[in-house]
């Protein structure tokens, strides 16, 4: 069984690498609303998912260090959309709620899913 790296695992440091580069220089210099809003959504699951599978881990949520399966990948993925497109908007006023960012993360989702499963992306 091939152990998952959580925080070091390559997918998520690229994930984070790409973050980082739209937020702080291709954002900033380029317009189009791909990169100012959803080009990070893409990112989401294979950024943010890493960290919170490691801290269900370190708090005995997870049993073992397998790579994420799809079923924790649907489960986040469902948790995240609700959250940050329904529930976030009603009470933050600067949050809008936008299905685009639903697709946007479940293609993240899904490209982070057979990467992770190790099945080909192409």
């Amino acid at each position: 069984m091939k152990r998952f790296a959580y925080l070091a695992d390559p997918l998520c440091l690229l994930a984070c690498l790409l973050y980082a580069c739209n937020r702080w220089w291709l954002a900033p210099h380029f317009g189009g609303a791909f990169l100012h809003g959803y080009f990070n959504d893409l990112l989401l699951i294979p950024a943010a998912l890493p960290l919170a599978l490691w801290l269900q881990r370190r708090l005995g949520y997870r049993s073992d260090d397998r790579p994420p399966n799809w079923g924790e990948i649907a489960m986040h993925l469902a948790v995240w959309s609700v959250t940050a497109e329904l529930i976030v908007p009603r009470f933050v006023s600067h949050a809008t709620a936008d299905w685009r960012d639903v697709v946007a993360y479940s293609f993240g989702a899904a490209v982070a899913g057979f990467t992770w499963q190790g099945l080909p992306v192409t």
